[in-house]
Parts: C-alpha cells; structure tokens; sequence
C-alpha cells in the first residue's frame, strides 16, 4: 500500500517533469527566436551606417525595436530557463529519492516462469532479470 503511494507520487513528479521539459523546450525557441531578432536588427542598423541601404525612418524604429525587443525577451527567457532547469533538477533528485525508497524485488524468468531470490543471490545463465 505504502509502494502505490509512492508510485502515485513518482507518478505525479513525472509529470511535472514533462511539463517543465515543455517549458524549457519553449524558452530555448524563444531564445533563438530573439537572437535572430538581434541579429535582423543589428545588421539593418548597421548597413545603414554603412551606406549600405538608405534612411528609412520606420525601418531604423523597426531594427531599433527589433534589437531591444530581442534583448528583453532573451533575458527573460534566459533566466526562466535557469530557474526551470533547476526546477526539474529537484524533481529528479526528489523522484530518485522516492524509487529509492520502493521495496524492489528481482526476478528471474526462465520457460515464462519467474522465480523470487535475494539480491545478493543473483546469478542467471541465460534467464532475464526484472525489477519488480
């Protein structure tokens, strides 16, 4: 009974887990997706500079913004992901900690029939060994 609640609790960390793997993964496209903002912004302001391209009020706003935008969102996005790495690093470490703490029994399976031993008599030759 204790088992199930800890499985149920192994269970729900999981899937914390999964949900923090979907935000990091959307923080690191919003990173990226800010560093080629700076970099449209830069190089618009930059060929301008250089005469590369003539003056075009919206366009200087347009790269201005594109390259203070990108900043912020990257920054935001940044520390974001530090605190959700570390978020899920806790997560790990807390459902490590409780399957740990599950009564695991192996198992070995010869001819489909499995057969209960102690951990420090295990030795097979040829049968598979589960975790239970």
């Amino acid at each position: 009974m204790v088992d199930d609640d800890l499985r149920d609790q192994i269970a729900r960390i999981e899937s914390d887990i999964e949900h923090l793997a979907e935000t990091l993964d959307r923080c690191r496209k919003a990173m990226l997706l800010s560093k080629v903002a700076i970099g449209v912004g830069a190089v618009c302001a930059l060929a301008y500079l250089l005469g590369a391209i003539g003056f075009d009020p919206t366009a200087m706003i347009g790269a201005i913004a594109a390259v203070i935008g990108g900043v912020v969102v990257f920054g935001s996005n940044s520390s974001t992901s530090k605190q959700t790495a570390a978020a899920m690093k806790a997560a790990e470490t807390q459902r490590a900690r409780l399957i740990d703490m599950i009564d695991l029994r192996a198992e070995r399976r010869t001819n489909g029939h499995a057969r209960q031993f102690e951990p420090d008599g295990i030795r097979c030759s040829g049968g598979q060994y589960l975790l239970t």
